[in-house]
């Protein structure tokens, strides 16, 4: 898929998080030219603004899910949550291509500071619950902390049918949740990524192989879609599962692992390919609600540059190994 120049020019006018990749992954640059710009996301944009919030005790906003003193306060009773905590400002930078060494001793201070909401837990141990454990797992590869044991969670916790669903810790839930098994993978693809170390590689694909059977998309029981999610295009997603967020993940591991794409995902590919505008852009969908601390993308219903990308990036590869 051929990317029109005009929208290749706006997708590039954007900041060095999102620039980078447009370089390397839709324009082809020599590696030194995206490099170049990779380097400015930790002292440019919204890569440096997030680093200036960091904390002394190496949190941001003191604590570890959620802001310190969010439950009891006014905040926790309107609708949404804050996504302005360390999990989550962490997920991002590492998503935008931060190098871990900009963050110097982070790791060291969340392992002497940082405690869960949940039982008061250390922070590189992880808690109960499979998305939590999938951020921080890729997070904590990626600056360095030892998370062999949190990566020894996941087999243990994989489900009979082969996906995670966030619920079953309580007992509630003995089937697997598109949103949880998609946060599963993504997060024990960046561990082997950053580690080198293919001991989930069995487990990660055996979660894969669960969306692949529901086509990405729909119920294995009746065929239905699974639920509407799948085609809300939000970004950032955060924890949310949908067609696109799901392909993405393909993309990378398809490419990580040497393998060509797998034919089942080409329904959602359709999906995607027709979600795109008339002006050649995707739209961002409804944004979640709760505090955040700046806007990265567009407004809902408005072209969305993040989405965009994902969108074309999925595309183009998709296209090229027909």
């Amino acid at each position: 898929m051929s990317v029109d120049p005009r929208i290749l020019d706006w997708l590039r006018d954007s900041d060095p998080s999102l620039r980078w990749q447009v370089e390397r992954d839709l324009a082809g640059e020599p590696a030194e030219v995206w490099q170049a710009t990779r380097a400015r996301v930790a002292t440019e944009g919204y890569g440096a603004a997030l680093l200036a919030q960091q904390g002394e005790d190496g949190q941001w906003e003191g604590g570890a899910y959620f802001p310190a003193g969010f439950f009891g306060s006014p905040e926790s009773e309107m609708p949404g949550q804050p996504w302005t905590a360390t999990t989550w400002t962490l997920k991002d930078l590492r998503e935008w291509g931060v190098p871990a060494s900009a963050l110097g001793d982070t790791a060291d201070k969340l392992d002497r500071h940082s405690r869960w909401e949940y039982d008061d837990l250390p922070y590189w141990g992880g808690e109960v619950d499979v998305c939590i454990n999938a951020f921080t797992l890729g997070t904590g590869a990626w600056l360095g902390a030892d998370v062999s044991r949190l990566a020894q969670w996941f087999p243990e916790h994989q489900l009979a049918d082969g996906g995670w669903n966030c619920e079953a810790e309580e007992g509630d839930s003995v089937r697997s949740s598109f949103h949880s098994t998609l946060n599963a993978l993504r997060g024990m693809l960046a561990y082997e990524e950053f580690t080198g170390d293919t001991a989930l590689r069995d487990s990660r694909r055996r979660g894969q192989e669960y969306l692949l059977e529901r086509r990405l998309l729909y119920r294995l029981s009746t065929g239905d879609l699974v639920g509407p999610f799948v085609t809300q295009f939000v970004y950032p997603n955060r924890h949310r599962y949908s067609a696109l967020a799901a392909l993405d993940h393909f993309r990378e591991a398809s490419l990580h692992d040497g393998v060509a794409p797998d034919e089942r995902l080409s329904d959602a590919v359709d999906l995607v390919r027709a979600a795109q505008q008339p002006d050649g852009t995707w739209h961002q969908g409804r944004v979640l609600e709760g505090r955040r601390w700046f806007d990265v993308d567009a407004p809902e219903g408005q072209p969305s540059r993040w989405l965009t990308f994902l969108a074309l990036r999925a595309l183009q590869w998709w296209d090229a190994a027909r």
